[in-house]
């Protein structure tokens, strides 16, 4: 959420980052309904002032005069009672608006109404070769007995699945390894709640807006998270930290959830888009500071590009352009890795700053050492996700014979297991 008092002075500039971001919002209302509610607001205190200056004098009152003052006390308690109830619409759609302007782009975000229209700045790594045919990773995972998608969609509907034996293993080798990663870079582990309160999805903006992606349990009014970005930033709300405490650093494993609503018939093979995954998480909080809050961005970026290079996959960075972006983000760099069986680069991680538009919804501040009280930047990135990264492990690792190679750092993690290999004799030829 940003400041009413920014949105006053820099309408303009809101109104060319609401443009760029290709997301709709009625300004000139908000303003309008701005300026009605500051009046009533106004009138209202000036009544309540006004009735309780005339309480405190009425018991010196002579009678007659304590009579006409009790009357005019009655009328000034309904015309209040007139002015609360003419607020109380007001507020609620100046409410519902402010929680829809949308965060002010970077000037670097550049223009664009898709992820095709994102910037490509860094690549890694070399795509390999095949001196034979390739296989995708759901025809590597049945060959290899450790991906049982058929099952998956007959016990809980489309898009899900099982891993099975070393599928198992490796998934929790990559999350371990990437947790371990984090630890080793200074970030305190947690383990969060899946299931959150509708504020705190407020507060990180997944609502409102977000709300048929998410799964939601109506009579609890709590949500099935689809990061933990949720939980870990919104630790600290209602707090007021200490500047001496930040940048804080929060790394966190967690199951995710996600309904996919109007993805239909978009990657319905395999592993790529997917109900129900395992995400390790990086979250940063760190001072109301817009260079500070760039260099954790780079910071967390790094993070997880260490990880992807720890693993040999190839992989690229885009500069996230502003159709592309939500409603919160300043900016967005996103990690592509090579996919064979897609022939391209597809997204596996994402690395958002915010500024401070989620700490207002959360009244996540801290206080200065000269004693002023600020709300913190916030800053979020994956670390690993799975099984998406799964298949280009497979893919990029897999043999001739369907065999595939486990990347060396995660081998500790399974016992020293160098091969995953095939359970069936496999029935491909040479290219």
């Amino acid at each position: 959420m940003l400041d009413i008092k920014f949105i006053r002075e820099h309408a303009d500039l809101i109104k060319e980052g609401a443009r760029k971001k290709r997301i709709s919002i009625d300004l000139d209302r908000l303003l309008a309904l701005d300026e009605k509610r500051r009046k009533l607001l106004a009138e209202v205190e000036s009544l309540r002032a006004e009735k309780n200056r005339r309480s405190k004098e009425i018991p010196a009152l002579p009678p007659g005069e304590r009579e006409k003052a009790v009357a005019e006390m009655r009328y000034l308690t309904e015309r209040t009672k007139e002015l609360e109830q003419a607020l109380r619409p007001v507020e609620t759609e100046y409410t519902a608006l402010m929680l829809r302007v949308p965060n002010v782009p970077a000037a670097e975000v550049p223009e664009g109404e898709t992820s095709e229209d994102n910037v490509e700045i860094k690549r890694w790594g070399e795509i390999p070769q095949f001196d034979f045919l390739p296989r995708d990773h759901v025809e590597l995972g049945e060959l290899l007995d450790i991906i049982d998608i058929p099952r998956g969609v007959k016990v809980a509907g489309t898009r899900n699945y099982f891993l099975k034996n070393e599928g198992v293993l490796l998934e929790l080798a990559v999350l371990r390894f990437a947790l371990d990663h984090m630890i080793k870079k200074g970030f305190t582990p947690l383990l969060v709640p899946h299931l959150v309160r509708d504020e705190m999805m407020v507060g990180t903006a997944y609502y409102p807006g977000g709300e048929e992606q998410a799964y939601r349990l109506e009579k609890d009014g709590l949500s099935l998270i689809g990061t933990s970005e949720v939980p870990v930033t919104a630790y600290h709300a209602d707090e007021v930290l200490s500047e001496d405490e930040l940048p804080k650093y929060y790394t966190a494993l967690s199951s995710c959830y996600r309904r996919e609503a109007g993805t239909y018939g978009r990657d319905t093979r395999g592993l790529f888009r997917i109900h129900q995954f395992q995400k390790v998480e990086q979250v940063v909080l760190c001072q109301n500071d817009a260079e500070i809050s760039w260099q954790e961005h780079l910071h967390i970026l790094q993070n997880a590009e260490e990880v992807v290079q720890a693993l040999g996959l190839p992989y690229r960075v885009v500069n996230v352009c502003g159709g592309d972006l939500g409603q919160p983000q300043v900016q967005k760099f996103d990690i592509e890795t090579w996919m064979p069986s897609r022939n391209s680069y597809a997204e596996t991680h994402s690395a958002s700053r915010f500024h401070d538009f989620q700490a207002r919804r959360l009244h996540l501040r801290y206080r200065t050492r000269q004693g002023k009280t600020e709300y913190v930047h916030t800053l979020n990135n994956t670390v690993i996700a799975s099984p998406r990264i799964l298949i280009p492990i497979l893919e990029l690792n897999q043999e001739p014979d369907g065999s595939v190679r486990i990347p060396e750092v995660l081998r500790p993690y399974m016992h020293g297991q160098e091969k995953i290999v095939p359970k069936r004799k496999p029935g491909r030829g040479k290219k």
